[in-house]
């Protein structure tokens, strides 16, 4: 979703910082902001305020939620007003935008830096500063049919080490069990993150670079596996193929699927069959040694925030995002903590003897945090240039336009956008 753009007057005229709201005895108040998390952690949220409340005698802080689709115009319109909160929930995109419109701050002075997982530092680190406190996360696994695995002779105990590895599995699958093998998603703003992750600049120095003959090779590989009924064709180039994976790998119609740990948990629960013979294991990390499917959640601040107010700013910060919040927090979401000695917890790090594919996923992922990465496309017009460029990739995967002439296309294209 794209920034709604403040005129410059504007900004000047907010840059006074109306303080926040106080309490009638001047207590400081301190709004946070989260993303679509009421009303399932209304007590979760409930309950920390209130014990930081508690804990903190000369400060209030007020919790709110908006949905996700609001709460974008929301912070927006409260920095114009000089009225920001002291904290919005943001994911990385967002940050990142929010951070080219200068309209949030470092926290290099405000954050401890020592509590989080390395790789999501870097997530919120833009032109060397760090601009917002790590929350949640996510990191795909690989979950396979084992069965299928055996029926293709795959060695179900050697599963995929890289995305080559992969196409070539499910080309086999596909030879000798008639199942498609795997589901890439290839659609606008994935292709870009799938490019990257495999070490292909999508832009350098301000140009195109998705058509030199690296690009074409690696989209030549998508062909022949296409070509070969090695992909699931269902919704392969729409901007999101989960429910049609999810849907075809429990039944039967496909033999690897990569997504987050929970996707293990609805195998579990809608293909009781089949999740006994499923196995799971780290998505590969392509050559760029990141692992995929990470998609963090973070806490920003304003710039124009009270300035008197930004040591108990910091304070708040980083105990909503501790290791000890966090930890309860990945608990009740599913989700993945950025907090280090939270991930390094026996939640996420013993596995009992009989667990299932969905326990080990949650261990296998977690071991992979410090090299989880969001991965997007940091460009202004990236939904108009990210569907050009899936089109075009489309085009070339289907055999419907040569590989390096569709490329060259959407490369001029986007040459005249940039």
């Amino acid at each position: 979703m794209k920034l709604k753009s403040l005129t410059l007057s504007l900004l000047i005229a907010a840059s006074a910082a109306i303080p926040l709201a106080a309490h009638a005895a001047d207590k400081p108040v301190l709004e946070v902001w989260t993303m679509s998390l009421s009303p399932k952690f209304d007590g979760y949220f409930k309950n920390l305020v209130a014990q930081y409340n508690a804990q903190h005698p000369n400060v209030e802080v007020k919790w709110t939620d908006y949905p996700w689709d609001v709460i974008q115009a929301k912070f927006t319109a409260a920095v114009g007003a000089g009225k920001p909160p002291a904290l919005v929930n943001l994911n990385v995109p967002w940050a990142y935008d929010y951070q080219q419109e200068g309209l949030i701050q470092p926290l290099d002075n405000l954050i401890d830096k020592s509590q989080y997982v390395a790789g999501a530092l870097k997530d919120v680190t833009f032109n060397g500063k760090v601009y917002a406190f790590p929350h949640y996360n996510g990191a795909n696994v690989i979950a396979y049919n084992a069965e299928l695995f055996k029926k293709a002779g795959l060695d179900p105990n050697k599963p995929p080490k890289s995305f080559d590895e992969e196409l070539q599995y499910a080309k086999t699958i596909k030879a000798k069990t008639g199942v498609a093998g795997f589901a890439p998603t290839l659609g606008p703003t994935k292709i870009e993150a799938l490019l990257m992750q495999n070490g292909l600049d999508v832009v350098k120095d301000g140009k195109p670079a998705f058509n030199s003959p690296a690009h074409v090779a690696f989209v030549k590989k998508l062909a022949d596996a296409y070509k070969a009924g090695a992909l699931l064709k269902d919704n392969l180039f729409s901007q999101d193929n989960f429910q049609v994976a999810m849907a075809a790998y429990n039944g039967g119609r496909l033999a690897m699927l990569e997504s987050t740990p929970t996707t293990l948990t609805r195998v579990r629960d809608e293909a009781p069959k089949l999740y006994a013979h499923t196995r799971v294991a780290p998505a590969p990390l392509g050559p760029t040694g990141i692992a995929a499917g990470g998609w963090m959640f973070n806490f920003a601040v304003a710039r124009n925030v009270d300035k008197a107010l930004l040591p108990e700013i910091g304070k708040f910060g980083n105990y909503l995002t501790n290791a000890q919040n966090q930890l309860a927090f990945a608990k009740l979401a599913g989700t993945l903590p950025t907090a280090r000695q939270a991930a390094a917890d026996p939640h996420f790090q013993k596995v009992a003897d009989n667990a299932g594919a969905a326990e080990r996923a949650v261990s296998i992922a977690a071991a992979n945090l410090d090299k989880t990465r969001t991965l997007f496309l940091s460009v202004k017009n990236a939904d108009v240039l990210s569907a050009k460029l899936s089109a075009a990739v489309e085009k070339a995967v289907t055999g419907r336009q040569d590989v390096k002439a569709a490329l060259d296309e959407a490369a001029a294209y986007w040459a005249s956008k940039l």
